[in-house]
């Protein structure tokens, strides 16, 4: 595996971090662009996304025809790490959860009509949507198979009773894909269905208050009470619903590192900054050997992570599932990025407590990342598991075409 960038993606990044010093990071800094809870109004960002559009650093997950930038996976990695230097980036970028992956995933396996019709207008910006899989006890949460939500065939639409819970963006979304049963079948039991918000027989329950910050569109209970969806709207096929959530969850993780890198590396930028400039007791921070351990420490992190992802993310571009490589990363970073705010935090004493930085924004955002997408004890089992499978081979290298 190559590390160095293409001149071409080497001025990606640079033209993304350009962007994002210009026009990302001063919104950070007015109170007025955190809405109660503790994200950007959509109205405040649309004039930036405008500009991302223009600067053609617009969507790198999805098609060219629609607007996006239609990049391999390897440079998700690039771009996303850089736009993460601000909380606001990635969303002004339109490569933000959930709308992330599921583009991503429409873009992959959508007919041409759902493209056209649930896709395109995600890409474009005039849309928000959501992903709804996680049940509430005992339905379904890192395991899909216990999903109980349903779906009755009636002629040639289906019927959707149940309830779903935590689905990130549900308050703000317009274009919705929920997971429902439809057999019995252990591995063919799941489908996935598309759908819109204005369609009846369904409702959001309530918007689940959590310590935030949130998504747009919060975090909600959702009750389905005889949501009628055509054939024409199921994704792949009826009981391709597994094949679905793991086409999806698998690179959605891994963003969602990428993500976290970007803004771990700015929980150092602050602690660098402050512990350079910060006196006490005739020494400056940065001088005393305790600060520099912990400096030393949380930057090994980082890129260990860095190297985690690309891995996750070269093996993905290469058609390869790296189920293996995307649980380590997802581990690994999910814990860096707690460490960096934690860390941070220390160094910067009561202003890192407070809402003078974005670096408490950040702590409370890193508490989520252990959780979502598969919390972290099911990722290490998924680890003991291929270990136990391969055993010296776990740590094999992947073998290339040679001539």
């Amino acid at each position: 595996m190559d590390f160095s960038l293409s001149p071409e993606l080497e001025d990606l990044r640079q033209r993304v971090g350009a962007f994002v010093e210009t026009h990302v990071l001063p919104l950070e800094g007015e109170p007025e662009n955190f809405s109660e809870h503790d994200n950007i109004p959509l109205k405040r960002l649309a004039p930036v996304q405008e500009q991302a559009k223009k600067a053609g650093l617009w969507a790198p997950q999805s098609p060219k025809e629609f607007g996006g930038m239609a990049l391999p996976i390897a440079c998700w990695a690039v771009m996303y790490e850089e736009a993460a230097r601000s909380i606001f980036g990635a969303l002004a970028m339109n490569c933000m959860a959930p709308d992330d992956g599921n583009m991503s995933l429409l873009a992959r396996i959508g007919t041409p009509a759902q493209k056209q019709w649930w896709l395109r207008p995600i890409v474009e910006g005039k849309v928000k949507s959501a992903f709804a899989m996680t049940e509430p006890a005992p339905g379904g949460g890192s395991d899909p198979g216990m999903i109980r939500t349903v779906a009755e065939r009636q002629g040639r639409k289906w019927a959707i009773r149940g309830r779903k819970w935590f689905i990130t963006g549900a308050a703000e979304a317009a274009n919705f894909i929920v997971v429902a049963r439809t057999s019995d079948d252990k591995r063919r039991g799941l489908t996935a269905f598309l759908y819109h918000r204005d369609q009846p027989g369904w409702r959001i329950v309530r918007r689940i208050p959590i310590m935030g910050p949130e998504e747009h569109g919060g975090h909600c209970e959702l009750e389905f009470d005889g949501l009628e969806i055509d054939d024409d709207n199921v994704l792949l096929g009826v009981g391709d619903g597994l094949k679905v959530t793991q086409i999806r969850l698998g690179p959605a993780r891994l963003t969602h590192c990428m993500r976290w890198l970007g803004q771990a590396k700015r929980c150092l930028e602050i602690a660098q900054a402050y512990v350079n400039s910060r006196e006490g007791f005739g020494i400056k921070l940065a001088d005393r050997e305790s600060v520099q351990i912990k400096l030393g420490q949380v930057a090994q992190q980082i890129q260990i992570g860095r190297l985690l992802t690309m891995h996750a993310a070269w093996k993905l571009d290469r058609g390869d599932r790296a189920r293996k490589e995307i649980s380590m990363a997802k581990v690994h970073v999910a814990d860096t990025l707690h460490n960096a705010a934690d860390t941070a935090i220390q160094l910067n004493g009561a202003r890192g407590y407070s809402k003078d930085t974005i670096l408490e924004w950040i702590y409370r955002a890193a508490r989520a990342a252990r959780l979502v997408d598969g919390a972290s004890e099911v990722h290490n089992m998924v680890l003991a598991r291929f270990l136990r499978e391969e055993g010296r081979d776990f740590w094999s290298w992947s073998a290339g075409n040679r001539a």
